[in-house]
């Protein structure tokens, strides 16, 4: 029961705000490892789903979606034993394998930067997990039950799609001996297999919330650092692995935990509209992603924004609405992107420019082409400098090598460094402004 001393709905704007990103992580889970789904990034829970390509304009199924590399997803349910991840040599070709806990934070991430593109075995083994380990693998210790896994592999384009095919057909996932199947049962709250999870979580009343805090909180432990929210949760009647009885609390007080809910959700929204990064010619660079430490409103709100994103050290993402002068982006003029010899993006695997409209979707355009960087084949300046040119209509065949396009309306853009410089980590390093030449 709420401490009486204790407002409840401060309590539980603050708990909400806590398990926003483990409730939306099982939501997600649920959706993408029910029986039966089919599509992309679907497949039971222990199991690789491979996409086969990178989406075109007609795909609004996830925001921002990239063409650099095509993605090995997995959810893993580690409470019935530890599971084998068996990774391929993939020569030169750069990949990254993140595992993120329950909470959002990335607590390991294998591939190119951390352990090479040598061929590699791993066993991730969950919380309390006790035993022996075949020779020859390495031990990953998850913090919690559920990890999802996000696979990367880089792609030059539809006649790479072969080569990375083999690649992916070499990401393997195997229960070790002695494991258990995983529970079927979910616990409480919904299994919908088509709106949106984070539609679906700003749906959900306080008491199905909360129940599914206390039911996933058995499996997928908060840290040490966590303790104080915890005991603001337990005031509330939520306590790990407990079902939690809201008919046991008063009217008022459901009313007024009710009210801190929709305080939380306001928050985490507000937040997510709000980005946290540092502002530079027009564009914004966050580098303090998939790790978040108690900061729980930055770490719900980017899972608000766009669940599952990597550490920094992995890739950075600089963002532009704006150009040099500070006015929104709009296909009724023409813009140049221009880097200065020996200025390009610090990026020790690739880098890549991708266009977006308003709604965060690819632009139909009749290159087929949504991104360009320094895999395709660009016409640099005769001094070593290089100038991308955006804009709606064609520079003309001679331009058309650097020519991103753009569409009549409304349009951001979103730099991708893969395996960024120490210049571009620290803050040394910023994109230029984008220019408006017309």
């Amino acid at each position: 029961m709420p401490d009486p001393q204790t407002d409840p709905a401060e309590l539980a704007a603050r708990a909400f705000l806590f398990a926003y990103p483990l409730v939306l992580m099982e939501l997600t889970k649920r959706q993408f490892t029910a029986p039966g789904t089919v599509g992309p990034g679907r497949a039971p829970v222990n199991t690789f789903a491979h996409v086969p390509a990178a989406p075109d304009a007609s795909f609004e199924a996830v925001v921002s979606p990239n063409v650099d590399t095509l993605y090995s997803t997995a959810w893993l349910d580690l409470s019935a034993g530890p599971v084998r991840l068996s990774l391929p040599d993939t020569g030169d070709r750069y990949y990254l394998m993140p595992m993120l806990d329950a909470w959002t934070n990335v607590f390991a991430s294998p591939g190119t930067r951390t352990t090479g593109n040598g061929a590699g075995e791993f066993v991730v083994v969950g919380p309390g997990w006790e035993g022996e380990l075949p020779v020859g693998v390495e031990i990953v210790e998850a913090p919690t039950s559920t990890v999802w896994l996000i696979g990367r592999t880089r792609t030059d384009g539809v006649a790479d799609y072969p080569a990375v095919h083999a690649v992916q057909a070499g990401f393997r996932l195997t229960p070790l001996d002695g494991s258990r199947t995983p529970a079927t049962d979910p616990g409480p709250g919904p299994v919908d297999l088509i709106t949106a999870p984070v539609d679906q979580l700003a749906a959900l009343d306080a008491a199905t919330f909360f129940a599914m805090t206390a039911h996933l909180l058995a499996a997928n432990p908060a840290r040490p650092a966590d303790a104080p929210v915890l005991e603001a949760l337990e005031q509330l009647g939520v306590v790990p692995g407990r079902p939690f009885d809201w008919d046991a609390l008063a009217p008022e007080v459901q009313k007024e935990i009710t009210r801190g809910t929709a305080e939380g959700l306001r928050q985490i929204e507000e937040a997510g509209r709000r980005p946290r990064a540092e502002f530079h010619n027009g564009w914004l660079h966050a580098y303090d992603l998939g790790e978040y430490g108690t900061d729980y409103l930055h770490r719900a709100s980017i899972a608000w924004v766009g669940l599952g994103a990597n550490l920094a050290a992995d890739a950075l993402y600089p963002l532009s609405r704006v150009d040099a002068d500070l006015r929104p982006y709009h296909g009724s003029h023409r813009y140049a992107l221009h880097f200065e010899a020996g200025a390009l993006p610090p990026a020790d695997a690739f880098w890549s420019l991708t266009l977006y409209n308003d709604r965060q979707f690819f632009v139909d355009n009749p290159l087929n082409r949504y991104a360009i960087g320094d895999r395709d084949a660009l016409e640099y300046n005769p001094d070593g400098s290089l100038t991308l040119l955006i804009q709606h209509d064609s520079p003309g065949e001679a331009r058309a090598s650097n020519w991103l396009p753009a569409p009549k309306g409304s349009f951001n853009l979103i730099m991708r460094l893969y395996l960024p410089g120490p210049r571009a980590l620290d803050g040394r390093w910023h994109m230029p402004g984008v220019q408006r030449i017309a």
